[in-house]
């Protein structure tokens, strides 16, 4: 089978990460290329060839994208229509679908966001294309139980998990005073704001690790806020990593720690729970789905920091606590392995 897995770009990013391990793993059994919109070098490793768009481009989610992106949209179709299935990554991706004559290739949206986030923030300029994309796709995949049945509205749709993306080296050091952050410096999507107030709070022996980068203007308000909280001696800043400096991260922690506003399927909680570090994050559809509603880490409301460090206070005190999380981490990741996940 001939399989082509379309993305916007393959830089630093949940979906990408997903999208391409998920690929790699696909290409040991099937004939599977990669395709990128746009001619950024990719930041993961790719397990199969990548074809660069011959109209390369920066895709945004601005008004009328069929006319905007035509002659690109022209450029991929002439590609697509050489394979048997094509994978669209993303919502962006799969607005495209109303547009690609492909009569002869099976067209799979994989929505890496929930359906809520999609209409209402990042296509909410362009709704009709993205519904109208999601009505022309010959199935949907949606990450969690909500997004199922809200995807459902619009065509058919299965659920299925993305895998862990990471081969964990040893066990979280539960010893160190260190809470892991991992994500991108998205201020207002990641919850950074919230991370670092809860970071104020914590005891003078205490330190929040933060993984990640994100725009030169991102950045300048990640620094503001240190400032505004008087976190500067609180927050151990790494920058972007993977592999094997992405290992040592959560291993050197323990506690994991998430405050987005939104989310998929959060794959870095999966990653954290891998290395045995207890998770404790804010509610949104992708952490509910991953800790199954609290069973397996705290999960608490949404957006209030208050209540985030009341119900992490208590780890932060007794090692034995967190070992006992520990353990349902250990639980849990075993089901967000690849080899199940990739059958579906």
């Amino acid at each position: 089978m001939k399989i082509l897995m379309a993305l916007e770009n393959i830089s630093l990013g949940g979906m990408k990460r997903a999208t391409t391990v998920v690929g790699n793993a696909m290409a040991t059994k099937h004939e599977l290329h990669y395709y990128s919109f746009s001619n950024i070098e990719p930041f993961y490793e790719l397990k199969a060839p990548l074809i660069y768009s011959k109209v390369p481009v920066e895709l945004n989610s601005d008004k009328k994208p069929f006319e905007r992106f035509e002659k690109a949209i022209k450029a991929f179709e002439d590609v697509a229509k050489q394979f048997d299935v094509l994978i669209l990554a993303g919502g962006l991706l799969s607005s495209f679908a109303a547009k690609l004559k492909l009569p002869n290739t099976k067209i799979i949206g994989w929505m890496h966001n929930n359906v809520n986030t999609y209409q209402k923030q990042y296509y909410a300029d362009m709704q009709e294309e993205f519904n109208a994309g999601l009505r022309a796709l010959d199935m949907i995949v949606a990450l969690t139980e909500s997004d199922l049945v809200g995807f459902s509205h619009y065509n058919k749709t299965v659920k299925i998990w993305n895998p862990l993306t990471i081969v964990p080296d040893g066990r979280a050091d539960l010893n160190q005073h260190t809470i892991a952050f991992t994500s991108r410096i998205a201020i207002e999507h990641k919850g950074i704001d919230f991370a670092l107030a809860l970071a104020s709070k914590l005891p003078d022996n205490w330190q929040l690790a933060i993984a990640g980068n994100g725009t030169a203007s991102e950045m300048k308000r990640f620094e503001s806020l240190i400032i505004q909280n008087n976190v500067s001696d609180k927050i151990i800043y790494r920058g972007a990593l993977k592999d094997d400096d992405l290992r040592k991260h959560y291993r050197a922690a323990s506690l994991f720690l998430q405050t987005s506003r939104w989310e998929g399927l959060p794959l870095v909680l999966a990653e954290a729970m891998s290395f045995g570090l207890p998770i404790a994050a804010m509610r949104n559809t992708g952490s509910a789905e991953v800790l199954d509603e609290g069973n397996y880490g705290i999960l608490t409301p949404a957006q209030d920091v208050d209540a985030l460090y009341e119900a992490v206070e208590p780890l932060l005190k007794d090692i034995t606590l967190r070992q006992e999380y520990a353990i349902r981490s250990l639980q849990r990741v075993e089901e967000f392995k690849m080899a199940p996940i990739l059958t579906r």
